[in-house]
């Protein structure tokens, strides 16, 4: 690296020739003017070797700096200023002017002591720790931010010749790794010299140096070995990157390596790198590169012609330069989203425009995501099911390899095994989560481009609705026509809607009363909140998925997931829908598992944001008190239901039969909005029950699979025995059973369609919601619509509701009387993804879908 120092002193001096032991270029030293006709001894040195020796008296004048001294700073071509023991103010114009900034070495533990005779206050406070701090220089010199530091004991004999040559000279500024620590330690030093000068090691005879390390507690242990010289063990290159350990056996893992020409590679591609065979460009392709090439031209001023072997940072670009070939690639091809990274690994104009070219291809060398199946043949196709947790963009075994079964409740047989969450995997998850959400692609990602994606996502959905419908038809019993409309097709469409806000999600300015005297201006920025925990019913698996999924992904935020444990195969064939539509790793993660265990980890875990959840009141209470006690992370909750629906004697009989069915039957009753009570008018209650029982005895109940079923099983097994045990209670009650109320004799989870009428206010049944295809019809007295209100509204619940009749005004009235988040008007189930949906009571609070349920923060900024 070509290096200016800029210092003085005999630390100087050492400073300088531990640079040159390591091999760097010493372009240039500027230090202090000689001093009674004697140099500084770091002049001295550099003289000595005929290195250039500046002595300026000063940088700037009046806050202004020299141009003549900038003038011949700059024609030295310094990448990296060292500034060791330097007391003079240089400009910000040389601080900032190399690529690689520049870093000041002190003698001291910063920020204990500062200033010339740091190290002397290290004694004279008595200090039993001293050393020396790496840190960016600054305006202030010795004021920025802490790079590293190393630390040593302080004798009760040292003096300051002693410190300086026992440890502040060898010590000095190396870079070079020392393998004898634990895995903690090489983490700590890799991350320290991120940026410059780099934490290296020697590896094959040649000098790598490792960038971006993290610690990992589970290694993965797939891949090659790599033999590094010192270390205590290979390292071994896998999917993930470069993993590294320390003599405690502990891992840390390298995501990109640096040889000494400057070439950057991702660790995972050490053994393959440069191995891929070059694309032939076509005639479009060919239009594009030379493009590139103008632009390149545009940015390397200096070089007089930009071929196939050039280099971009060789030739003198610079860290702005990269942003702006990034964003010039974007004008003339969108479909090409780089990354800064993409730059560095791909320095010759050669290997640039075949990295550019194989995006835009989609072969672009992304790992190749691995996925064990479980394929059936079925619904006249083959299904592909994943089976395994999806964190961080793979999918991966639970801790310990602990699996369940999943039932088809069509005939009770297991479909598969199903990996089962364990805490440590939910940590995991939101590690990878919070990873994605802070230093990943996705959070520097532009929201168009971010809405791109999602939209490929619903694409994809699309291309598989036949498969996935068929998927939810074996998992949760839903009927295959209803699950490729409703499950499948309404989650398709949530996404596409959602992808269109990903770029509207605006703020606004506000006039504030001290505008006036101090022309202040206020202004509002929405932004993300973070890793959003999802737990969601078996239901609508997907569906509900999709409701809160999409919403959380179009505002920037990360999602860890928790289906329901008896229905997670939709979830999981949706991860993988994610990740080949390219949404980065950990953005997405998907666990199967137990509520008890999953789900409040996930409610309890402090680096969650929010939490959304579907389900019952009970649980989402306890939700609601574990997020409050965990870190006050936000909630919405969308809980249990009762909903009213009163039909009036003037009513569209024909439509009232028709919606009213729809309203209890609909998936099998499986339905949080389901009308969990009908109030009908006495005139026409006789004839409406007749009605009903004359439509159920024509639904035909049966495999789902089944073009013409309208009535498959419900869920699983419990929630079967709990719909027997619900009816056996209404008829101890004294409540009429017209029909139904049995398990169907067959095998599977089949349960008839049931009918009660003469349900009184104070039946269990009249209370509690069923959740099942359980109608329960309630008369009222003819003309006495505030009594019915009465009624409808004495439920703890407000999640939906509905009213029948033809008279308007009356219908305006007692939808706005009727405590529900949503009130139908003569109709039911109908919802769609730009219009909110929640309740309130205790149906729960927040909303999915529509423009405000887009999951944000506001930023007020004055």
């Amino acid at each position: 690296m070509k290096i200016a120092v800029i210092g003085q002193s005999l630390f100087g001096q050492e400073v300088y020739k531990e640079l040159r032991k390591d091999g760097h270029t010493i372009v240039g030293v500027f230090t202090i003017p000689d001093k009674d006709g004697k140099a500084d001894p770091l002049a001295t040195e550099a003289e000595k070797d005929g290195v250039p020796v500046f002595k300026f008296p000063r940088w700037r004048v009046k806050g202004q700096a020299i141009p003549e001294v900038v003038a011949q700073y700059k024609a030295t071509g310094a990448e990296l200023n060292v500034l060791p023991f330097c007391s003079q103010f240089i400009p910000m114009e040389v601080i900032d002017h190399p690529k690689h900034g520049s870093i000041i070495y002190h003698p001291s533990l910063l920020p204990r002591h500062r200033g010339a005779s740091a190290i002397n206050w290290t004694l004279i406070h008595g200090d039993r720790k001293g050393g020396f701090t790496v840190f960016w220089a600054d305006d202030g010199l010795d004021t920025g931010p802490i790079l590293l530091q190393r630390e040593c004991d302080v004798d009760p004999n040292d003096t300051v010749n002693t410190i300086y040559k026992r440890f502040l000279f060898p010590e000095g500024v190396k870079g070079t790794i020392d393998w004898n620590q634990s895995a903690e330690a090489l983490h700590n030093w890799i991350r320290g010299n991120d940026k410059v000068p780099g934490a290296w090691a020697e590896v094959d005879g040649q000098k790598v140096t490792f960038y971006g390390s993290s610690l990992v507690d589970n290694s993965p242990t797939n891949g090659q070995p790599l033999e590094i010289p010192g270390a205590s063990q290979p390292g071994i290159v896998t999917k993930a990157g470069l993993v590294l350990f320390g003599n405690d056996s502990k891992a840390l893992l390298v995501k990109n390596l640096q040889f000494e020409d400057g070439k950057m590679i991702a660790a995972a591609q050490y053994f393959n790198s440069g191995s891929s065979a070059a694309v032939e460009l076509t005639e479009e392709e060919k239009t594009f590169a030379e493009q590139m090439r103008a632009v390149w031209q545009s940015i390397l001023t200096n070089v007089t012609e930009i071929e196939d072997s050039t280099d971009f940072f060789k030739s003198g670009a610079a860290s702005m330069d990269v942003v702006r070939l990034v964003e010039e690639v974007k004008l003339r091809a969108s479909g090409c989203q780089l990354q800064n990274e993409d730059v560095y690994m791909n320095t010759t104009f050669q290997d640039f425009i075949q990295m550019c070219v194989r995006k835009l291809r989609g072969e672009d060398g992304e790992e190749e995501l691995v996925v064990d199946y479980v394929e059936k043949n079925i619904n006249n196709m083959t299904i592909k099911m994943p089976h395994q947790l999806f964190i961080n963009g793979e999918f991966v075994d639970a801790d310990g390899g602990k699996t369940y079964k999943t039932i088809n409740p069509t005939d009770g047989t297991a479909i598969c095994d199903v990996s089962l969450a364990q805490i440590s995997d939910v940590d995991r998850a939101v590690a990878a989560a919070k990873e994605a959400f802070e230093e990943g692609e996705w959070g520097r990602m532009n929201p168009r481009d971010r809405g791109r994606l999602i939209y490929r996502l619903a694409d994809l959905m699309e291309e598989h609705q036949e498969e996935l419908a068929t998927i939810e038809a074996i998992d949760s019993g839903a009927v295959y026509t209803l699950a490729l409309k409703t499950h499948v097709g309404m989650s398709i469409q949530t996404f596409r809607y959602f992808a269109g806000w990903c770029d509207k999600i605006q703020g606004s300015t506000i006039p504030i009363n001290q505008a006036r005297p101090n022309r202040n201006l206020t202004f509002t920025k929405k932004e993300p909140i973070g890793v959003c925990a999802i737990v969601i019913p078996w239901n609508y698996p997907l569906m509900m998925l999709a409701w809160k999924t999409a919403a959380c992904l179009a505002a920037g935020n990360t999602v860890v997931l928790k289906p329901a444990q008896v229905t997670p195969l939709t979830a999981l064939k949706f991860a993988e829908l994610a990740a080949r539509a390219g949404l980065p790793k950990g953005v997405v993660n998907i666990l199967p598992g137990s509520g008890a265990l999953v789900g409040q980890r996930l409610s309890d875990h402090p680096d969650v944001r929010k939490l959304g959840f579907t389900g019952s009141t009970e649980i989402g209470k306890h939700i609601m008190k574990s997020c409050a006690v965990s870190n006050v992370k936000k909630v919405s909750l969308e809980l249990g239901g009762k909903s009213p629906l009163i039909i009036f004697g003037d009513c569209d009989m024909d439509k009232a039969v028709r919606m009213g069915m729809s309203s209890v039957f609909f998936n099998k009753g499986e339905n949080c909005i389901a009308a969990g009570r009908l109030f009908v008018e006495d005139t026409i209650h006789d004839q409406f029950v007749k009605r009903v029982v004359e439509e159920v005895k024509k639904m035909k109940i049966g495999d789902p699979l089944d073009r013409s079923t309208d009535h498959g099983p419900q869920n699983h097994k419990a929630h079967l025995d709990k719909l027997v045990e619900y009816c056996q209670t209404g008829i101890k009650e004294g409540a009429t059973l017209v029909c139904g109320s049995k398990q169907v004799q067959r095998p599977g989870f089949f349960f008839e369609p049931t009918l009660f009428t003469d349900v009184q206010d104070h039946m269990y049944i009249a209370k509690e919601e069923s959740f099942g295809p359980v109608m329960i019809i309630s008369k009222f007295k003819s003309g006495d619509v505030d009594d019915v209100l009465r009624r409808a509204n004495a439920t703890e619940y407000g999640l939906a509701s509905g009213v029948f009749t033809r008279d308007i005004s009356k219908a305006l009235y007692v939808s706005e009387k009727l405590n529900a988040g949503t009130v139908f008007v003569n109709t039911y189930n109908k919802t769609d993804v730009a219009s909110p949906f929640g309740g309130f009571k205790q149906s729960g609070f927040g909303k999915d879908l529509g423009e405000k349920n887009c999951c944000f923060s506001f930023i007020h900024i004055f």
